[in-house]
């Protein structure tokens, strides 16, 4: 099998492959550069094409298609100043808002007042 030959992927690798290529192109990429992209992103998540024969096939583990949703780089850079700003403060409030309930968690086990009685480990009588 030449390099670049497709034939070994399932339909379902090709579709994804087409899909992430049309998304890349739609944002500027060239062809070439969208199609390399979309393959290696669909070996990626699908650990490239599958073997012939019954049940050989690898379960797809969609690992690089949950990486997105974290706003990093360019695009927090692209966010206007006041929504930055705005982010930033609503993280320090939770950070504070989460150590004091920590902190009177401490609190409450060092009293005693939050202890519970765990029963011990089972005693089972041994046969010989």
């Amino acid at each position: 099998m030449p390099r670049g030959d497709k034939s070994s992927y399932t339909d379902k690798q090709k579709r994804k492959a087409e899909h992430i290529e049309e998304g890349y192109e739609k944002r500027g990429v060239s062809k070439d550069e969208a199609e390399r992209r979309a393959w290696a992103t669909v070996n990626k998540e699908t650990g490239g094409g599958n073997k012939s024969g019954s049940g050989r096939g690898v379960k797809d583990t969609n690992v690089a298609a949950k990486k997105g949703g974290r706003i990093g780089g360019k695009a927090a850079a692209s966010r206007p100043a006041a929504a930055r700003s705005r982010s930033a403060k609503k993280a320090a409030a939770t950070r504070k808002r989460k150590a004091a309930a920590r902190s009177s968690a401490r609190k409450m086990t060092r009293s005693g007042a939050r202890k519970t009685a765990r029963p011990g480990p089972r005693k089972t009588a041994r046969r010989r």
